[in-house]
């Protein structure tokens, strides 16, 4: 770490950093509220907001976003004629999954072997935290020389919308110079990255029936359609012999010009089981970042307890297609849809439906604010140069903000490296990570300040 004052006023906070994250992690601020209690969630927003008006925010506030959560809005005034950045992370949390196969209890920090590990600790409610070290530092040294919005998203794991649509209702409310989305990663610990692109992606439930209803397999089967059999063709022709995507119509060559992943690293980090192939042709990045990626994430058939002699009636699945870069989320979703009919066999009667959809995001990385990024990452990593990645997940938000406000400098950064399983069991952060970034951001508002 940098011998840098910010660098020094950091290091003396973390004792209390990781006091807070335990406070914050604590709740179980889940926004599905048929398994969670809103009231975890409320508490949550609630921590956010006292935090802010405690470091001075004025016009603090829970926004009442209309997919029924909350949003946690507040604003830190700087010096006459400053510009203005918006610093967003989210303090909803993905379920722990199973909550006993957790090596502690998910929603109580715990430190081990260096991290420290609960549900949010990296996603994002560390984030959170790093936003708060960054502006306690500066106050330390000399002050916040910009002016500063904060907004905390109170459901951004469920990819409900709510703060997109506040957002395009109150278009003044977060209007900045520069946003700094805190809820990525680097590409590795101790290799200081901001995200360049995000894919965006599209949900498609894709229903198939041929018969009244189940049949006996021994008296049919052979000549009645199967209806499961049928959606199993059909999920089969999203994919090449190779694993890679293929839909009809959508583009799947392109290629990635930034960071290179190693594919052993990838292996290791992917936790692929020895012996088993990667899917797909061509540089890792390119596969992951450049290109489009489609997932079953569900079917709807009979479970293998229980299962009865029949052939069925109907079957449904959930298809996700991540979309890369370069394409219209909805002329992907059209293409998703038409193939998906088309490929359905036996002419058996097929319906798709779209349920969720988020446009991908490009960021211009020859920025005033990206440059001011570069040098701060250099300080508060000694010996490391910026890196550029991108990521194959979505955050719907950074488009709706990046119409709203097109002239805004959009950079990405965040605690969620390889390491800190986000979304899996033992999720974790790396408390040198969330040191190094709070310094990066803090040194980071000084630069930009002085463009």
């Amino acid at each position: 770490m940098s011998s840098h004052p910010v660098a020094e006023t950091v290091a003396s906070l973390m004792p209390r950093a990781r006091t807070e994250l335990s406070e914050l992690v604590a709740f179980k601020s889940v926004a599905d509220f048929d398994q969670f209690p809103k009231s975890e969630s409320e508490g949550a927003a609630n921590w956010v907001a006292d935090a802010l008006r405690t470091e001075g925010f004025q016009d603090v506030a829970l926004l009442d976003t209309p997919d029924g959560t909350q949003s946690v809005y507040g604003y830190l005034p700087g010096p006459e004629g400053a510009k203005t950045v918006l610093l967003y992370a989210h303090y909803d949390v993905q379920p722990p999954l199973d909550e006993a196969a957790w090596t502690s209890p998910p929603f109580e920090l715990t430190e081990r072997d260096g991290r420290w590990y609960g549900r949010g600790a990296a996603d994002c409610k560390g984030g959170v935290i790093m936003h708060l070290l960054a502006l306690r530092a500066l106050k330390a040294n000399g002050g916040v020389p910009v002016h500063v919005k904060v907004i905390a998203e109170g459901s951004e794991e469920q990819g409900t919308g709510g703060l997109e649509r506040y957002a395009e209702e109150h278009p003044d409310l977060l209007a900045a110079d520069t946003i700094v989305i805190g809820d990525t990663g680097n590409f590795r610990v101790g290799l200081p990255t901001v995200t360049s692109t995000l894919r965006g992606m599209t949900l498609v439930r894709v229903q198939i029936d041929t018969l009244e209803g189940n049949l006996h397999s021994g008296q049919f089967g052979g000549a009645a359609p199967d209806a499961l059999s049928a959606l199993i063709r059909v999920l089969d022709s999203l994919r090449a012999k190779d694993g890679s995507t293929t839909v009809d119509g959508l583009a799947a060559h392109a290629t990635w010009e930034g960071l290179v992943y190693d594919e052993q690293q990838f292996r290791k980090d992917a936790k692929v089981l020895d012996g088993v192939e990667l899917i797909g042709s061509d540089a890792v990045a390119d596969r992951i970042w450049a290109r489009p990626a489609v997932t079953v994430l569900g079917i709807d058939c009979p479970p293998v307890v229980g299962a009865t002699p029949s052939v069925q009636a109907g079957a449904r699945a959930l298809v996700s297609l991540r979309v890369p870069p370069g394409v219209d989320a909805a002329e992907a979703t059209t293409l998703l849809q038409a193939h998906l009919e088309a490929h359905t066999p036996w002419g058996a009667r097929v319906r798709t439906e779209q349920i969720g959809q988020g446009q991908p995001f490009s960021a211009d990385t020859t920025s005033p604010a990206y440059t001011a990024m570069a040098d701060a990452m250099t300080v508060a990593y000694p010996g490391q140069e910026m890196q550029y990645a991108g990521q194959g997940g979505s955050i719907p938000l950074c488009n709706t903000l990046a119409a709203l406000y097109p002239q805004a400098e959009i950079l990405l950064i965040g605690l969620s490296e390889p390491e800190a399983q986000i979304h899996a069991l033992n999720e974790s952060v790396s408390p040198e990570e969330l040191e190094r970034l709070s310094v990066a951001e803090a040194l980071f508002l000084q630069n930009y300040a002085g463009n």
